[in-house]
């Protein structure tokens, strides 16, 4: 293992064991037991650093979470709780320092380049995956109705992440989450009915 991927494997333990605000170049240097001009020599700075290696935890989270929730009408609820589950779990210290990362944004802004070319790819990627809408289809109104799908889960997923991790007794439950959304689904009218692609209620 080379001086780069030492210091992507230093930087994703720093980001568990010390969060994204306080490591230091030092810190990532000393785990990684490489000199300290490598950081900058390989990704730039510090902060581009530990944001590829934020970004990249935080893809792997997301295929995991994904892979494990359960098949069929079931799917989406399994998912919450999946990833209710990972806010009590190992995964905690990367969802805080997630949440430190996107406080980082607002005085960086290669790390907000960064993290919305992200947003972006993880909206259509969630649709996909979910509900089989595939961004670069042929349809018309593909694309469009991928991000509008997709947007709707990250903002359930950032939502129930900053729920439990502020106030786990109260956050809501994956079976919550679900009634409430088709509660919600039930009070609402497709802009154009009969559209392409036009997704069922959560769970279908």
């Amino acid at each position: 293992m080379g001086h780069r991927e030492e210091l992507m494997a230093a930087a994703k333990r720093c980001l568990e064991e010390r969060g994204y605000a306080r490591t230091t170049s030092r810190d990532i240097a000393a785990a990684a037991k490489a000199p300290l001009g490598t950081i900058n020599y390989h990704y730039g700075s510090k902060e581009a650093l530990l944001n590829a290696a934020l970004l990249e935890t935080i893809f792997e989270w997301g295929e995991k979470v994904m892979a494990g929730a359960a098949g069929g009408v079931g799917r989406l609820e399994s998912l919450w709780e999946r990833i209710v589950a990972s806010h009590n779990g190992t995964d905690r210290p990367l969802l805080v320092a997630s949440s430190e990362a996107l406080a980082q944004a607002e005085r960086f802004p290669e790390i907000r380049r960064q993290i919305a070319e992200a947003f972006e790819k993880a909206r259509t990627d969630m649709a996909a995956e979910l509900h089989g809408i595939d961004a670069d289809g042929e349809l018309e109104g593909q694309r469009e109705l991928a991000r509008a799908v997709g947007s709707v889960h990250m903002a359930l997923v950032a939502g129930l992440t900053q729920q439990w991790l502020i106030d786990p007794e109260r956050a809501p439950s994956a079976a919550e989450v679900a009634k409430g959304l088709r509660a919600i689904a039930r009070h609402l009218e497709p802009d154009e009915p009969g559209e392409p692609g036009e997704p069922g209620e959560p769970g279908e």
